[in-house]
């Protein structure tokens, strides 16, 4: 992707106060850089050290247009990003730069500060209007997956598969790394040949076509986006497993029957806090007695996940619309109601490194197909931004994630004390 330049040259006397201000405060401020190095060059081809010279990671911070720095200082880390998906900045290597970010986010003060009040309540206020009501879930879902199937199929590998993979050695293809993933995934939920499984959150039905080919089992699959229901049953078809596994336009709210086995990958991401409670009732009335459910699932630290509703982050804005990564002990504590217990869980976030720099190096390989798609440049960084961002956060364990695997007990709760 050719780098963006800024053509004006910004002085101190032709910028805006407001700019300057915000120039010399994010500068003084980037001295509290506590790891690493940075070089910071501004439009007018002079350059700042910040940090420890020579220390890692070592970054740089190209500045096209002086206004990046206001955007940084009002809006914080999602005020960055939204300058870079202007134009307003780049950087030779983002993933380090956005790693040496998040390494410093405390230091650096980036989402803090009486200054960022309206612009995070105009993000709170948008991002509770996009909750994950029935209809709200649907809308939130569309806005994402039907870009379309085939902007996903270029980057995607063959399996068509939008999650972390598990590599059995680094240098394991992706596409055998998204099907030992499946195997992990069906040996935490206790599946064996013959069961019927339940599937919430479809993707392109990857998994369910593991599960029906592979394992010989009954396999349901639902999802609320009618684009991904489309080419899941047309693989399905295609596939000749059209009598062992469906993929139904159907709501986690709207299961009927009961299954032997329950696997959720990446989908909790999309239900939203206050439904979690709601989203585990489902999973235990649809199991069956001692059953198992592997879920898949993108989390926070538990500060980290507080922080994220309250002020609304970047991935939450313009990718992910009603998104939020919960923490362990919130998924924990939406289970309090049920007969589900957590019997394992495993973090595969480093798995997750491989798997989005893979997606990256396509996507990025593969510009002048996304272009004749009628995708501009605009649309470009925000996907740059976004995978790299994502691969930045797991790289710095700022992001987890786990196979959380519940069992539902025999002979429901104990019966409450009095």
């Amino acid at each position: 992707m050719t780098e963006p330049t800024f053509t004006g040259r910004i002085t101190e006397r032709s910028e805006p106060w407001l700019t300057t201000v915000a120039r010399r405060t994010v500068l003084a401020g980037g001295k509290k850089l506590a790891i690493g190095s940075l070089q910071v060059v501004l439009p007018d081809g002079s350059s700042r050290q910040l940090g420890t010279p020579g220390a890692e990671p070592r970054a740089e911070l190209r500045v096209h247009d002086a206004e990046a720095f206001r955007r940084l200082l009002l809006g914080g880390a999602t005020g960055a990003g939204e300058a870079y998906v202007d134009g307003q900045w780049s950087s030779p290597d983002l993933v380090t730069l956005l790693q040496l970010a998040a390494l410093n986010r405390r230091s650096l003060e980036l989402s803090s500060g009486w200054f960022r009040a309206p612009a995070r309540i105009g993000r709170a206020v948008g991002h509770w209007r996009r909750r994950n009501t029935k209809a709200g879930s649907s809308r939130n879902i569309q806005a994402h997956y039907d870009l379309g199937n085939d902007f996903y199929r270029l980057w995607l590998d063959e399996t068509m598969t939008y999650s972390s993979a598990v590599f059995a050695t680094p240098d394991q293809p992706l596409a055998d790394a998204q099907r030992n993933k499946y195997r992990l995934m069906a040996e935490g939920a206790g599946i064996e040949r013959g069961m019927r499984v339940l599937e919430i959150g479809s993707g392109w039905g990857g998994f369910a076509m593991y599960a029906a080919g592979e394992l010989g089992c009954d396999v349901t699959s639902i999802t609320v986006s009618p684009a991904q229901q489309a080419l899941a049953n047309e693989r399905i078809r295609d596939a000749g497993l059209a009598d062992k596994a469906r993929v139904e336009l159907r709501d986690y709210r709207d299961i009927a029957g009961t299954y032997d086995a329950i696997v959720s990958i990446e989908m909790l991401e999309a239900v939203g806090p206050e439904f979690y409670p709601t989203y585990f009732d489902a999973v235990d009335r649809a199991l069956e007695p001692g059953g198992r459910a592997n879920v898949q699932v993108i989390t926070f630290h538990e500060s980290d996940y507080r922080s994220q509703i309250k002020n609304v982050n970047w991935i939450q804005q313009y990718i992910f619309p009603g998104g939020v990564l919960p923490s362990l002990s919130a998924i924990e504590g939406a289970t309090e109601k049920t007969d589900l217990v957590i019997r394992g869980v495993t973090d595969i976030g480093p798995h997750y490194v491989g798997t989005l720099r893979a997606w990256r190096t396509r996507f990025l390989e593969r510009l002048d197909a996304v272009r004749a798609m009628g995708f501009d440049d605009r649309f470009i960084r925000t996907w740059e931004y976004y995978l790299a961002l994502s691969e930045a956060g797991f790289a710095t364990a700022m992001t987890q994630d786990l196979q959380v695997v519940l069992q539902k007990r025999r002979g429901g709760r104990a019966p409450s004390a009095g």
